[in-house]
């Protein structure tokens, strides 16, 4: 004879709280597998094209951005889990200390890439605006979580480390709204890739001031 053991509300309290998380990780594997592809490019010592001899003459930017973006993007999901934060051992402090400069990071390599590098086919004008404002918008929103944890506003601080990481987590978004541009428009399309990349970081930061308000 079996018994059955049926869940707790405390138990479904606290698989519920990864729910989020996980699927924020879901979502930023996508960029973070594109990354590990260019680094594998670039140490492997694949053939040097026209999409990818910027990286070449210059890796030192796109590997801190790889890095910076994938320990923020990852590292950054699990600061939403409340058990995690409440957790002793500043946990949530000794993690913040490493996401603040990854998110730093993050923004200045992707600001750097867009004024310095060559830009691809299919990357005009429209999106390279929007990369710099958006990157720029990151680091503001880092820079005034910092100043709101320095004197103590932890409620001012959580709102902008969210809004960052909304930024920072762009690229999944983004890759999943180029799909259909790509098959409609093509791969190379100025303005439905700056349409709709800039539309993937909307959405995330909609997505963002809903949280805060909730």
């Amino acid at each position: 004879m079996t018994t059955s053991i049926s869940e707790t509300p405390g138990q479904r309290h606290r698989r519920g709280q990864w729910l989020a998380p996980t699927g924020l990780i879901l979502l930023t594997l996508i960029p973070i597998l594109g990354g590990v592809h260019r680094v594998t490019q670039l140490t492997g010592g694949a053939a040097v094209t026209a999409a990818n001899s910027r990286f070449f003459d210059s890796p030192a930017p796109v590997l801190i951005h790889i890095v910076s973006v994938t320990v923020f993007s990852l590292i950054g999901a699990l600061q939403f889990v409340p058990a995690l934060r409440r957790r002793k051992g500043g946990w949530h402090r000794i993690v913040g200390r490493i996401l603040i400069p990854a998110g730093a990071l993050t923004a200045l390599s992707g600001i750097w890439m867009v004024v310095f590098y060559p830009h691809p086919v299919g990357d005009g004008l429209a999106l390279s605006v929007l990369r710099i404002i958006f990157g720029s918008a990151m680091l503001a929103s880092i820079g005034l979580g910092v100043r709101a944890i320095v004197r103590r506003n932890f409620r001012d601080h959580g709102n902008c480390m969210t809004r960052a990481y909304a930024i920072g987590a762009g690229a999944g978004t983004q890759a999943l709204v180029l799909i259909p541009g790509a098959i409609i428009f093509g791969a190379t399309h100025e303005l439905s890739r700056a349409v709709l990349m800039g539309a993937g970081w909307v959405i995330n930061l909609a997505i963002a001031e809903a949280v805060i308000r909730r």
